[in-house]
């Protein structure tokens, strides 16, 4: 197994892939099924992806959505992340497991199912985006390091026209796009230097607000 601090630091942004290599959707299945344990506020699980395979689409109204960037048709695939506006409309059906186990009792179950959704319809539509949003990028992080474990690059996109992308994939109103990624096998030649990161003192404040 690859070592995890060396996966955090090769991680980049893709700029430009391999456009003869394919990913099969055997391999994305294994990485979806590591996604899956990704953190999510009461397990409400907001994520949903949507795997652009097809060549034609890809090429055609995602790559013209996505305002016409190369590295979307040099792609393996585009996968666009989605946020579950009513993601906690679930939470009975994701707990009636524990339930039937006997790890809660219905007592419980009934708590946890009126308390989480009086939490979200309380705080409103701008708290559900937020909150779509918050959690499926969580997702979507775990994925792209999970990619590159496995030997894959791949490239976080929000340079995308989100209506046109919602209309050429059917996608309900119910989900909010959270962002594009795109994944493939790096062109490295001509690849430039990692850009600058702030040294911590810059993005870290201890017990203290943030100064300027």
């Amino acid at each position: 197994m690859t070592d995890f601090m060396q996966i955090v630091k090769d991680r980049r942004s893709a700029m430009k892939f391999k456009p003869e290599v394919h990913i099969t959707r055997e391999e994305l299945n294994e990485m979806f099924n590591l996604v899956k344990y990704a953190p999510s506020a009461f397990n409400l699980q907001h994520a949903h992806y949507i795997v652009i395979d097809d060549e034609a689409l890809k090429n055609g109204k995602i790559y013209e959505a996505a305002n016409k960037q190369y590295k979307v048709q040099s792609a393996s695939a585009a996968i666009l992340v989605l946020g579950d506006l009513e993601a906690y409309t679930q939470v009975g059906e994701l707990n009636e497991g524990m339930l039937h186990l006997g790890v809660i009792n219905k007592q419980e179950y009934d708590m946890t199912v009126e308390s989480v959704t009086s939490f979200y319809e309380d705080r409103g539509d701008t708290f559900k985006r937020d909150e779509a949003i918050r959690n499926a990028s969580l997702s979507a992080m775990l994925f792209m390091l999970i990619a590159k474990e496995k030997g894959w690059d791949t490239c976080p996109m929000i340079g995308f026209d989100a209506e046109a992308i919602r209309e050429a994939l059917n996608i309900s109103t119910r989900y909010v796009p959270a962002m594009l990624i795109v994944i493939g096998q790096e062109q490295v030649a001509g690849q430039r230097p990692r850009g600058y990161r702030k040294p911590i003192a810059e993005f870290v404040s201890y017990n203290t607000e943030i100064s300027k």
